[in-house]
């Protein structure tokens, strides 16, 4: 038996991940792929200008930018990830991310 822990993306099959979330004119756009007690696995789309307010996480939390680019904050530091880069935001410190374009990402959260 074949236990799933995936879902939303089809398996045994190479994709391109930043092609597996759409933009929305206007939105924030998620698609979850693993959330479970021991780690989160989310792709992101953001419009120009997008945002989610700072916040922070029991787990460390993984950016890694697919297209475009992103703004992290973390703690009071800024950052500007481009496409092809990835950036840790530390658990229990507070961060934010802003779409200084259109931007896509997979967020990995470990907890």
């Amino acid at each position: 038996m074949n236990k799933k822990i995936m879902k939303n993306i089809e398996t045994a099959k190479i994709l391109e991940l930043k092609e597996q979330v759409q933009y929305q004119e206007g939105q924030i756009v998620s698609k979850t792929l693993v959330q479970n007690q021991s780690v989160s696995l989310t792709l992101f789309a953001f419009d120009k200008g997008e945002e989610i307010s700072s916040h922070a996480s029991h787990g460390d939390a993984m950016v890694c930018v697919l297209d475009g680019i992103a703004e992290i904050t973390i703690g009071s530091e800024k950052y500007k990830v481009n496409a092809g880069e990835t950036i840790v935001m530390p658990a229990e410190t507070p961060h934010a991310v802003f779409a200084l374009d259109k931007m896509k990402f997979m967020l990995t959260v470990i907890f």
